[in-house]
């Protein structure tokens, strides 16, 4: 007689607190500050849920939760010239890069 557990436990965001307050340190993309909850599910049915301790940042684009005080600041975005300023930025380390460049020349890093 064989026996297996198909189950898991996974986390969910709740509500969110504050929108865009850090980036994602997967990915890069803004994180949003959120009240968490843990679900246990079994046969992907939810049967237990309970809250998490404290607020998680949360990512949207690749859904992963972490802590703030790993999250890098958010991006800075100027009125004047956002588009522009965005496209001549490195997405790693976020310095001005010249629009010639194929590598940022401060983190080596392909643009």
């Amino acid at each position: 007689m064989f026996f297996f557990f198909v189950g898991g436990l996974e986390q969910q965001a709740r509500q969110v607190l504050k929108s865009g307050v850090g980036r994602c340190i997967n990915c890069g993309s803004r994180a949003d500050l959120v009240e968490y909850e843990k679900v246990l599910k079994l046969f992907f049915v939810p049967v237990w849920r309970w809250p998490g301790k404290d607020p998680l940042l949360h990512c949207n684009n690749c859904k992963l939760f972490f802590p703030q005080d790993l999250s890098f600041p958010p991006p800075k975005i100027d009125s004047s010239s956002a588009a522009v300023s965005a496209s001549l930025r490195c997405r790693f380390c976020d310095k001005l890069v010249e629009p010639e460049f194929r590598f940022c020349p401060f983190c080596g890093s392909a643009i």
